[in-house]
């Protein structure tokens, strides 16, 4: 029988995968490349979302 584990809640929009680093096209001195990071704007770059209970609506 197979235990049972707390299940995470992944983020319905970036699937988990909450930054990303893109790419400019443009080269630092040094010849690396410039990259920007970017954050999930759903779950503000967590990977995770909270359960409904724990979310504040409105002001």
């Amino acid at each position: 029988m197979p235990e049972s584990a707390p299940t995470t809640r992944v983020c319905r929009d970036c699937d988990g995968f909450a930054a990303a680093a893109i790419t400019t096209g443009a080269r630092h001195t040094d010849g690396t490349r410039a990259t920007l990071r970017v954050a999930c704007p759903a779950c503000k770059g967590t990977g995770r979302t909270q359960p409904a209970a724990l979310v504040r609506v409105g002001k």
